[in-house]
C-alpha cells in the first residue's frame, strides 16, 4: 500500500468514528476560519457544527442557578474542531483535529473552562509548535471520546491512533499504549466494568481479516487479545458488554480497497452483499457465536445485561442503507434519523428479536457507567435539530420532530419517556450522567451536557437534577464560547 493510499485509510477510518467572549476570557492560539463558497452547502462546517478558531481559557465563570457542591471533578468532551481547513471540499466533518472542551467544578464553583486542540504531529506543526519524540505510526488529534482511565485522561480514536493522554488543564503529554502492552488499534468507545477492574476494547483495521477483542487488566496492561475473523474489513465503531460476554455488531458497511485508492475521503462504503450479524464472545475469550439480523446501521450502544438465557442490547441505530460518507458528503446519510432499538439475543433458541423501544429522533445514548455490563433501568440521549438536519433522510423530509432540541430520559422498566426540552436554536451534545455521593438509586444524580445558548451566541453546561429530569436546570454555566456539535464525553471526579 503506498504511503498516499494508506493516509486516505487511515482517513477513511476516523471520518467514521460515528457526527462573543465574556470577560476572563483569553485566546491562546487562532486560525483563519474557513472561507466556504456562497453557492454551495457544507452543514458541518456551519451553525451549531461551525468549528471554532480560539483556544480560550476563562476562570470564575457566571452561573444562574446553583452549582451542586459534591460536583468536584471536571467535565471533559471531545470532537472534531478542523484547523486551517484549506478546502471544505476535501473535508468530512469526522475528519476533523480534536479539540477537547471543558469545565472544572470545585466547592459550587465553575473554576475555568477551556479548550484545547489534541496536539499531535500534525495539529502541531499547523499552530508552529515542536512536537516531542518520533512520530507515532498512524497519528491522528483523537477526536471521538475522552475517558478517565486510572489517573489519566486518555482521547480515542479507533482504527489506527494511539489514544493522547492529557494532563488535568487539558495540554497534551503524549500518546499512551499502555505501558508498552498495545499492539495496533484501539477504539473510540471503550467499556469499562467497575466490578472487574477491565477496560475492554474492539478493535478494527481497514486491512485487517478479523476484529481484535482487546482487555487491559487492572495493572494497566493489555493481558488478552483474541482475533475474530470477519470479511470486507467491517467498519465497528462501537460494541456491548455483558457480565460474561462480548457482543460484536458486524453491519453492513465494510471497506471500500477501490475508494481509497482514488482517494475517496471516506472509503466506507454501504456493502449489500455482507450480512448483518451478531457475534457473542465469552469475555473469557473462545468461540464467537453469530446471529443474523436484518440490516441496520447502528450508531452507539447505550448498555448491555443478561437475563437468563438471553442478552438483552439498547442502542440507537438507522434503518438501512446509511452512507458513511453522506454520499460524497453531500448527503443524503441514511434513510431515517436514528432511534432507540432494543435487541434480545436469545441463546438457547438461537434468534434476535428486535422492537423500537423510542422512535424520537436521538442519538449519543448513554447509562449510569456504574452499570457498563449489568442490568439498567435509564438511559439518557440528545436530541439536535440541527444534527438531524445534517444527516438529512433520503427523501429529503425527516418528521417534523427532528427539527427539536431537547434531552431526553427513559424508564427502560416502565417504558416512559421524559423530555427536557430546549429553545429552537439550543442544539444539544451528548448528556453524561453523574452520579451523586453515596447515592442508592441509579438515578441519583445529574445529567450534564452542553447545549448552544442562542440569545448569547455561546454555550452553557448544563446541569439537569436526573430526578427531576424536566424541571429546571440546576444550574446553567456561562462558557465564554460556543462548543460545537461533537462526539463523547466523561465526568472525571477528583480523587
Amino acid at each position: 500500500m503506498t504511503d498516499h493510499t494508506r493516509r486516505t485509510v487511515l482517513r477513511g477510518a476516523a471520518a467514521v468514528a460515528a457526527a462573543g467572549g465574556l470577560a476572563g476570557a483569553g485566546a491562546r492560539a487562532a486560525v483563519a476560519a474557513p472561507q466556504t463558497p456562497k453557492t454551495h452547502r457544507f452543514p458541518f462546517l456551519e451553525g451549531a457544527f461551525k468549528p471554532v478558531t480560539e483556544e480560550l481559557t476563562a476562570f470564575d465563570l457566571p452561573v444562574t442557578g446553583r452549582i451542586p457542591r459534591e460536583l468536584n471533578g471536571r467535565y471533559l468532551r471531545n470532537g472534531p474542531n478542523v484547523l486551517g481547513l484549506e478546502d471544505p471540499r476535501a473535508h468530512h466533518w469526522m475528519l476533523g483535529d480534536g479539540m477537547v472542551h471543558g469545565v472544572r467544578l470545585r466547592d459550587g464553583r465553575a473554576e475555568w473552562y477551556r479548550n484545547r486542540w489534541v496536539r499531535s504531529s500534525q495539529v502541531a506543526k499547523k499552530l508552529g509548535e515542536p512536537y516531542p519524540g518520533p512520530v507515532p505510526p498512524d497519528d491522528f488529534p483523537c477526536n471521538t471520546h475522552v475517558i478517565p482511565y486510572r489517573g489519566r485522561i486518555l482521547t480515542l480514536q479507533e482504527s489506527g491512533p494511539l489514544p493522547y493522554e492529557l494532563d488535568d488543564e487539558l495540554n497534551t503529554v503524549g500518546t499512551y499504549d499502555f505501558r508498552g502492552t498495545l499492539k495496533g488499534p484501539l477504539t473510540a468507545h471503550t467499556k469499562f466494568d467497575v466490578h472487574a477492574g477491565e477496560l475492554h476494547a474492539i478493535a478494527y483495521y481497514p486491512t485487517w481479516d478479523h476484529v481484535r477483542h482487546l482487555v487491559i487488566d487492572p495493572t494497566g496492561r493489555v493481558s488478552r487479545t483474541t482475533r475474530i475473523p470477519v470479511a470486507d474489513a467491517p467498519m465497528i465503531h462501537d460494541f456491548a458488554l455483558t457480565e460474561h460476554h462480548v457482543i460484536i455488531l458486524d453491519m453492513p458497511v465494510t471497506f471500500d480497497p477501490a475508494g481509497a485508492e482514488r482517494g475517496d475521503i471516506v472509503p466506507y462504503v454501504w456493502n449489500d452483499k455482507h450480512p448483518a450479524r451478531v457475534g457473542v464472545l465469552p469475555r473469557k475469550g473462545g468461540t464467537v457465536r453469530w446471529f443474523e439480523v436484518d440490516p441496520v446501521y447502528y450508531s452507539h450502544t447505550l448498555n448491555a445485561y443478561e437475563e437468563g438465557s438471553e442478552i438483552v442490547v439498547d442502542m440507537t441505530n438507522f434503518d438501512a442503507p446509511f452512507f458513511v460518507a453522506g454520499n460524497g458528503s453531500g448527503g443524503p446519510y441514511g434513510a431515517s434519523t436514528p432511534r432507540l432499538d432494543r435487541w434480545t439475543i436469545d441463546l438457547r433458541h438461537g434468534r434476535v428479536r428486535t422492537r423500537t423501544l423510542d422512535d424520537r429522533p436521538q442519538e449519543f445514548p448513554r447509562v449510569n457507567e456504574a452499570l457498563v455490563s449489568r442490568r439498567h433501568r435509564y438511559g439518557y440521549s440528545a436530541a439536535s435539530a440541527e444534527m438531524a438536519q445534517a444527516y438529512m433522510t433520503v427523501d429529503g423530509n425527516p418528521p417534523d420532530r427532528a427539527f427539536s432540541n431537547a434531552l431526553i430520559k427513559q424508564d427502560l422498566l416502565r417504558g416512559t419517556t421524559q423530555v427536557h426540552r430546549l429553545p429552537r436554536g439550543a442544539a444539544a451534545s451528548e448528556a453524561v450522567f453523574v452520579p451523586r455521593e453515596h447515592s442508592s438509586a441509579e438515578d441519583d444524580g445529574y445529567a450534564i451536557a452542553y447545549v448552544h445558548n442562542p440569545d448569547r451566541g455561546a454555550s452553557d453546561l448544563v446541569i439537569l437534577a436526573a430526578q427531576d429530569f424536566t424541571g429546571e436546570p440546576v444550574a446553567r454555566i456561562h462558557l465564554p464560547g460556543r462548543v460545537p456539535l461533537g462526539f463523547h464525553g466523561s465526568w472525571i471526579p477528583d480523587a
